[in-house]
């Protein structure tokens, strides 16, 4: 049995059972690529049936305010993929009437939808012959055939993909593409994948060359840069509190979260309180020594401290906290409200 019919009986004897499986929608098909970018399936889930159930269709989504968009995806993070998801709802819903592009070329002309993601939907919901290509399919195509190339090289995603596309069965688009993404995704794993029991193991050859940990071959590796937030939980005398909105480029785009003073190294406790006097003088200040956290993101490593600021005036554009927990907010701060304000306030 040759390699696409062997992985695609695998498939349909191991898949599984996932809604967006069950249906051609492009819509729902679209959600799920997008949440499942750099998001493994277990994490994503729990959101596709949140989206779904609130916004049943391209219009609902494209109707909803970004606030709504993104207090739903609170916590799955890559926010600009919410961002786009909901721009591109808005050019589906009211340019092109609620009618997705039904081509890999035209897809690719959405916001925030690219070749791997553009293949899927379009293999997936239209039937068209053309391959995925993500880290899966690199892994699995890598270890089998005995690819060396380095797949952090823009040039090498081409080798991969005509390979790919040579292998995808005629008329069998949609069942090939889950096929190779499942087999990545359960099987052949990263790390320690088991090879006794893949049903390509006799004809691998990274098994037969014992090189499954060496394959993929990935070079670049990413360098993370330290950033050092302090956030002050500033609150005036009616219990309300002072938000910011991250309006600048970068992570947390959109997002709300308390007055924050970064510093471009961990300076002492006693440097940041007096910092925070000259700012808000006359205030009283709290240390939240159990809520310092590392927040790992995959380019940088957040060092977060809070520092409770509280004030004997009340403080213009301060609001409760019933309305605060509307917003939407990076799940640090989610996370530091739930264990520190809610009792409280």
């Amino acid at each position: 049995m040759n390699f696409s019919n062997c992985l695609i009986n695998w498939y349909l004897q191991n898949k599984r059972d996932l809604p967006w499986r069950k249906t051609q929608n492009p819509y729902h098909i679209w959600l799920s690529e997008i949440m499942l970018q750099q998001t493994r399936v277990a994490q994503g889930l729990p959101y596709y049936l949140a989206f779904v159930e609130t916004f049943p269709t391209v219009h609902n989504l494209a109707d909803a305010s970004e606030e709504q968009v993104l207090k739903l995806w609170q916590g799955l993070g890559y926010y600009s993929r919410a961002r786009n998801l909901h721009a591109t709802a808005k050019y589906i819903s009211q340019e092109l009437k609620g009618n997705f592009p039904d081509t890999y070329k035209t897809l690719l002309q959405l916001k925030g939808v690219g070749e791997y993601t553009a293949a899927a939907i379009a293999s997936i919901s239209f039937n068209e012959d053309v391959a995925v290509v993500d880290g899966n399919v690199f892994r699995v195509l890598a270890r089998y055939f005995g690819i060396e190339s380095d797949i952090a090289q823009p040039k090498t995603k081409k080798e991969f993909q005509e390979l790919a596309d040579d292998l995808l069965p005629e008329g069998k688009g949609a069942v090939f593409n889950q096929a190779v993404m499942e087999f990545g995704a359960i099987q052949c794993v990263p790390k320690n994948p088991d090879c006794t029991v893949c049903p390509l193991n006799e004809s691998c050859f990274a098994l037969q060359k014992k090189r499954v940990d060496e394959l993929p071959v990935k070079s670049k590796k990413i360098k993370i840069k330290d950033r050092y937030f302090n956030y002050l939980v500033v609150i005036d005398k009616n219990e309300n509190f002072l938000l910011e909105k991250r309006t600048s480029k970068g992570i947390w785009h959109n997002l709300y979260q308390f007055p924050l003073l970064e510093t471009e190294t961990e300076i002492p406790i006693a440097e940041v309180k007096n910092k925070i006097e000259e700012r808000y003088k006359g205030s009283t200040l709290e240390f939240y020594e159990e809520a310092s956290v590392v927040h790992k993101l995959s380019h940088q490593h957040l060092n977060i401290r809070f520092f409770q600021v509280q004030l004997n005036v009340k403080a213009e554009n301060a609001i409760g906290l019933d309305e605060l927990l509307k917003l939407p907010f990076p799940i640090v701060l989610h996370n530091f409200i739930t264990a520190n304000l809610i009792t409280v306030f």
